[in-house]
């Protein structure tokens, strides 16, 4: 299979299969973004899938991995779709790919861990967008469920699935939080395809 790559920070990611990157806005594998002069305007369509994708990587997110147990071992996988839903109940959300070879393990998982990423973990990030299935990582443990869970990351949300709902070319997951964690730090912040850091306002909100 032909392996696809980009320029993020000082580092070449390769990814395996295109689809797994779950979100709608560029991938780290989708290349630079055309110089563009002035504002683009468009109607998404046949023919306008890269500038969709672009006008989508405006909004800067967070980076997070998801992990599940798997019939055949557990799967991880990079995303940036996650959002918080609801505090009472606790309720997450993420956006698995449909054409994703992973798809089918988080569709189904029962149960499944998401990782917020620090602004020094994005080798652990690109591990996941290279490679789901290896987990040969120091300090890997896993929940009562089975789930893997993944030291050091800024947050963490053991979830059992709440509901699963179609979104076109994605599904939508929802997880009720069973378990969570957190610490202080800087997170990993992912903007155009790529991998960046989060500078405050000093004024504040």
């Amino acid at each position: 299979m032909t392996m696809k790559g980009q320029d993020v920070g000082t580092q070449r990611v390769q990814i395996e299969d295109p689809a797994d990157w779950a979100g709608a806005g560029p991938r780290p594998d989708d290349g630079p973004a055309p110089t563009r002069s002035g504002t683009l305007e468009f109607v998404p369509g046949p023919g306008c899938e890269r500038a969709l994708r672009d006008a989508l990587g405006r909004f800067a997110t967070g980076v997070t991995v998801i992990t599940a147990p798997g019939a055949s071992g557990p799967v991880g996988i990079t995303a940036n779709s996650f959002t918080s839903l609801s505090l009472d109940p606790a309720l997450v959300l993420w956006a698995p790919a449909r054409a994703s070879r992973r798809f089918d393990v988080f569709a189904a998982a029962r149960h499944f861990a998401i990782h917020v990423l620090g602004a020094e973990q994005a080798a652990l990030g690109r591990h996941f967008s290279r490679d789901g299935l290896d987990f040969d990582l120091p300090g890997v443990q896993q929940n009562a469920e089975g789930v893997p869970i993944l030291p050091g990351c800024l947050a963490h949300f053991e979830c059992r699935q709440e509901a699963l709902h179609a979104g076109g070319d994605h599904a939508i997951v929802v997880g009720r939080v069973l378990r969570a964690s957190l610490r202080e730090g800087a997170p990993l912040v992912f903007s155009g395809g790529r991998y960046g850091g989060f500078s405050p306002d000093e004024a504040g909100v």
